[in-house]
């Protein structure tokens, strides 16, 4: 389990910070104490594979600095530690730690304990177990205030404005009226309050509607399937057993009749085993019957076939869905942290200012006093401003993506961080379902010497009808006449056999070696339980197939559209209906599953006709390629296969005699009931069969994907996205789909990290897969943990170096430790696209989770940030919508902050010329609207802004690598707009200052003036493509201002403003604080133009 293995750094702190180095192994190969080195050796040596280099060179550990494995993040990391360290990061980590310690006292969880859960007694058991409830609410009515003012002010530029705001209830330190500050302030509160309690509320709706579902029913024939898709991403329906001993009791009451119990082993995460017992006391002797993973239905998982009824064992929080499930958490975007510690820099500039000004005062009088009203005066430099626009922003970013009709049904979730769709680096899939629709399609049939296609399948059909067409009259016949002739036929398997021949031998391996059942929706109400054959509909457009891979039912599907159908299956035998409608009864003697380890399955069956048994077995070429006879085509088929994304299958078959069956039945019932070793033992019986078996075909399955999923990957690609498949699925599958979709181009080489479960063994294939260039990695998740265990930040590096990573085998853990990984080692963004239960981990982890809505459910979706109907979807998601959220905001908040740096650097003309006197330049409703209605409608409108069309943003995804750099949001370009911010507020002050003739008022009315045109002409200057909405915006807040001079009489000279004298110093005022940058736009769009300009022109 991946929360049970922690993560030790290979090197201390002083071996990574030395260079020197030792090497423990010689080049010269093995000496004269190899013999005694083994891997249980190599794992107990610790310290010398603590400081053992990963070597880059063949030749063995050479003591050269090139071959070390250099960690430069890594180490960067550790050299910091100095008095820096320890006064910033330091006071950090005694917080955090405090403040976690605080919250493990608060949630402390209880000790998780194996339970004895007794039928139709509840009152004898006495422990309190969970309330059988899920919750994915981040707060609850306590807790929901605190924790949303907690969310706001953890910000900078919040808090800030808490304590300006309060410090104008003291009467000495009073500027302005009270509503310039408290209204803003609680504007942006009030907008995020009941943003996160609609959240909130929908977040709540989802959870009723999940704890309003429940199981309540019983299975008829002692078995069941049910698909897991929703727990471990596979829709794969799994057979599920019932306990034997309850299937022989008359009626449904008796089951709370009788005196039994369940003790079940204590809550864990690992969905994929269970332990218990099942004892019933009151017959003689006492039944005791041993429960595992087949007798059990976790949660979230479904009833596919048959009904249940079943004793609960595990809820609420103690269930593997849950376990397996992250608590949601608030995600803050990149660009938020960024304008953070600009605001902090923005903060020390206020300080630094103000210090200056007290400081050529004098230091007189109260200075102190001074400098607070000056903190106060030049407060403006941090707008408030910013969090509304921004928040309104990304309201508008949300709203527009919901409303492109080219990404139907998509739905923004979080709509705190559209940004972070333009921020993406790492982009971690998964695949059934994702990538995938989970259908499988029977494409190719190889018998060696012809292969067989789509367009070739009605000749199997033809020559499948005449086989049985000339067997039947034999069938029919005695059973003794037609036995020998057949069995000689088998057991001379050199002799040549017909193509004929050899067609009906593959096609009836493929229809009995599988574990398929067929079923027949009921006629009768949809509420009954119980059926007889009589209510069954056994028509062919009534029959659906139930199997635990996709894969098989494929197959019986293809054998049924040749003419050899599966009609009927329970535990115990078959029936086949020939093309001639003949049935065919086979009697199911042994059947041996599908394992990852062997990666094969069989099946012995008698034939009830001519009593002959054959065992038939399948899987996958590196299993089957040692137990069938010798030939000369199966590899380079295989290969061919692969090449073309098919899944493939080798079926093969080896006819056994009575008295060898059983020998075979005696010794594998002896290693079933064996103590010790008891896998290994009946492994080893069942490979005593696996010998020479005759090779019958090679199948071909392609598992069809999602829509436009090539082309989408390659977008993504080449819009600078690492991409990386995380599955639950078999490595062989998983390297199929990743060649099929061309996440691995097939010119590319791929790495499959072989298995390992010691130190040594992963050091040793780290070194190999560091020798590969450019290849993908194709790694399983037991692997994937051991090298994590020991090789953390190793492992991590050369993964990111790779073009693509397939991770199979994947717990749904796993999944976001993955993503954790890739966050704290490369500092990137990070997105987590799924479709399943198993997945809302890995999106809740993610820097920005994708959920797509599709046949396993929609708890991806309700869990996800975003939310799409196909995966295509995710391209224009990301290229259009999150490319220009991005830098619409970047823009948008840069432009508030110069609005906020103009008028305070015009605060600070002000005061230096009045003898540094701590007075407002413009007051009240001055400072309200030139925040609001004078400037806000054409700042706000630059979220219509775009450089590039959409359709553009699509042909040239390489426009979107650009902005993972972080270019439209830096410290340069914040500079930038500080300059221009001085230049034009000193323009401005000092232009009022010399124009004025006689009052004061005059130079408040002219810089005021001038001070709105300009910030309305510099909206038009950043504009890049004019929308009519912000035209609009600039000619109705010109308006707004034009209209509002007749009723600030309170701060202007009417009189005044009317005259040609102020309209020609407001203009000449204005031109000079513009024209310059109007100049300079022109020649750096001509000298230096950008990317973007060179496909819009």
């Amino acid at each position: 389990m991946a929360e049970q293995i922690p993560l030790y750094p290979v090197r201390s702190a002083a071996a990574a910070a030395s260079g020197k180095r030792a090497a423990y192994f010689s080049a010269a190969g093995p000496g004269p104490g190899a013999e005694r080195s083994s891997r249980y050796q190599l794992e107990d040596e610790s310290a010398h594979l603590d400081e053992m280099p990963l070597m880059m060179s063949e030749e063995g550990f050479e003591n050269d600095e090139s071959d070390y494995h250099k960690l430069p993040r890594a180490r960067i990391m550790r050299r910091k530690r100095g008095l820096e360290w320890f006064v910033c990061g330091g006071l950090k980590f005694l917080c955090t730690s405090c403040c976690d310690w605080l919250i493990n006292i608060c949630q402390r969880k209880k000790e998780l304990k194996a339970r004895t859960v007794w039928l139709g007694y509840p009152e004898k058991c006495e422990e309190k177990h969970p309330r059988n409830s899920i919750k994915n609410q981040k707060y609850n009515v306590f807790t929901f205030i605190p924790g949303v003012l907690y969310e706001q002010f953890k910000f900078f530029l919040n808090l800030y404005f808490l304590v300006v705001s309060c410090s104008q209830f003291v009467p000495a330190l009073k500027i302005g009226y009270l509503y310039t500050y408290w209204a803003p302030l609680g504007f942006v509160l009030a907008v995020t309050i009941m943003r996160e309690a609609i959240d909130e509320f929908r977040r709540f709706q989802r959870d009723k509607e999940v704890n309003s579902q429940l199981y309540s029913k019983l299975t008829v024939r002692g078995s069941c399937f049910i698909r897991t898709d929703q727990l471990d991403g596979e829709t794969d329906w799994k057979l599920k057993v019932a306990v034997s001993c309850t299937q022989r009791l008359p009626a449904l009451g008796d089951l709370f009749s009788i005196n039994a119990y369940v003790y079940a082993q204590k809550p864990q995460l690992d969905i994929h085993s269970f332990e218990g017992t099942f004892t019933r006391e009151d017959s003689d002797p006492p039944i005791h019957e041993s429960l595992s993973i087949e007798n059990t239905l976790w949660a979230s998982t479904v009833v596919a076939s048959g009904t249940i009824i079943g004793v609960v064992i595990y809820t609420g929080k103690e269930t593997r869905s849950v376990m397996n499930t992250s608590n949601p958490k608030n995600k803050v975007g990149l660009l938020d942290l960024e304008l953070n510690q600009l605001t902090k820099a923005l903060f020390l500039a206020l300080v630094a200012l103000s210090v200056v000004m007290v400081t050529l005062q004098g230091f007189s009088g109260p200075w102190y006093r001074s400098l607070f009203r000056f903190l106060l005066l030049f407060s403006y430099i941090i707008p408030i401003s910013l969090r509304v626009n921004l928040d309104m922003g990304k309201a508008a970013y949300g709203w527009m993506i919901m409303k492109d009709e080219n990404i139907p049904g998509t739905v923004v979730r979080t709509s705190t961080i559209p940004e972070e769709l333009g921020r993406l680096v790492y982009l971690l899939t998964d695949k059934t379902g994702t990538l995938t629709r989970n259908e499988m399609v029977f494409k190719r049939l190889h018998l060696g010497t012809v292969s067989y296609g789509t367009d070739t399948m009605d000749e199997i059909q033809n020559q499948l009808m005449n086989s049985y067409s000339q067997t039947q009259p034999q069938a029919s016949g005695n059973n003794a006449s037609s036995t020998p002739p057949r069995k000689a036929q088998s057991s001379a398997p050199k002799v040549r056999k017909s193509v004929s021949s050899r067609v009906h031998e593959a096609v009836k391996a493929v229809a009995l070696c599988h574990n398929v059942t067929p079923v027949y929706e009921a006629r009768g109400a949809a509420g009954e339980t119980e059926f007889t054959e009589a209510d069954q509909d056994f028509s062919d457009d009534n029959r659906t197939y139930q199997a635990s891979s996709p894969d098989e039912v494929a197959l019986v599907q293809w054998t049924e559209s040749v003419g050899l159908t599966l009609v009927n299956r329970d535990l115990t035998s078959m029936q086949l209906r020939t093309p001639s409608g003949q049935i065919l009864t086979y009697c199911i003697l042994q059947t041996f599953p599908f394992t990852s380890e062997s990666k094969r399955m069989g099946v012995i069956v008698r034939d009830e006709s001519t009593a002959e048994i054959t065992f038939y077995m399948k899987g996958a070429d590196v299993a089957m390629s040692t137990v069938v006879q010798y030939n000369d085509w199966l590899e380079e088929e295989c290969g061919n296969m692969a090449r073309e994304g098919l899944r493939t299958l080798v079926v093969a078959k080896r006819a056994l005699t009575d008295e060898q069956y059983q020998d075979f039945e005696n010794r594998y019932n002896q290693a079933k009931l064996s103590i010790h070793d008891r896998t290994l033992k009946v492994a080893a019986v069942v490979e005593s069969l696996e010998r020479e078996m005759e090779l019958l075909c090679l199948t071909g399955v392609e598992d069809q994907l999602q829509t436009d999923v090539r082309p989408t990957l390659e977008m993504l690609r080449n819009a600078g996205l690492k991409i990386w498949m995380l599955t639950g699925d078999k490595l062989e599958t998983a390297t199929c789909i990743a060649k099929s979709s061309h996440l691995v181009s097939r010119t590319q080489d791929t790495h499959v990290f072989r298995p390992v479960t010691s130190r040594g063994e992963a050091h040793l294939e780290l070194n190999a897969f560091r020798r590969k260039h450019d290849c993908a990695l194709v790694i399983s998740g037991d692997s994937l943990e051991v090298c994590l265990k020991y090789y953390e930040h190793e492992f991590v590096e050369l993964a990111c170096q790779c073009p693509a990573v397939v991770c199979c085998r994947c717990a749904p853990t796993q999944k976001a430790h993955i993503v954790k990984l890739l966050q704290q080692h490369t500092g990137r963004r990070t997105c987590a696209i799924g479709d399943g239960g198993n997945d809302v981990s890995m999106i809740q982890a993610a820097d920005c989770g994708i959920g797509i809505e599709g046949k396993e459910g929609r708890q991806a979706s309700l869990a996800a940030d975003f939310s799409v109907s196909q995966f295509k979807h995710i391209g224009r998601l990301l290229v259009v919508h999150g490319r220009s959220s991005y830098k619409r905001s970047a823009a948008l908040s840069q432009f508030v902050m110069h609005r906020g740096l103009i008028i305070s650097t015009m605060q600070a003309v002000f005061s230096s010329v009045f003898y540094f006197a701590s007075v407002p330049l413009y007051q009240g409703f001055l400072m309200v609207g030139y925040a609001t209605v004078y400037t806000m409608f054409p700042v706000f409108s630059l979220v219509l802004d775009q450089d590039v069309k959409p359709e553009m943003a699509m042909l040239y995804p390489e426009l979107y690598k650009d902005l993972t750099k972080g270019r439209s949001l830096s410290c340069k370009t914040f500079l930038v707009w500080v300059l221009i911010s001085i230049y034009q507020g000193g323009i401005l002050m000092f232009g009022a200052l010399v124009l004025f003739e006689s009052e004061f008022v005059h130079v408040v009315a002219i810089s005021f003036t001038a001070l709105v045109l300009t910030e309305l002409l510099m909206v038009a200057l950043t504009v890049r493509t004019w929308h009519w909405l912000m035209a609009v915006a600039e000619l109705l807040s010109l308006g707004c201002y034009v209209a509002s001079l007749a009723f600030l009489n309170q701060y202007f000279d009417v009189p005044f403003i009317m005259t040609m004298t102020f309209v020609w110093k407001v203009s000449a005022i204005t031109v000079v604080s513009c024209l310059p940058l109007y100049i300079l736009k022109y020649l750096k769009r001509k000298l230096s133009p950008p990317s973007y300009s060179k496909l819009s022109s």
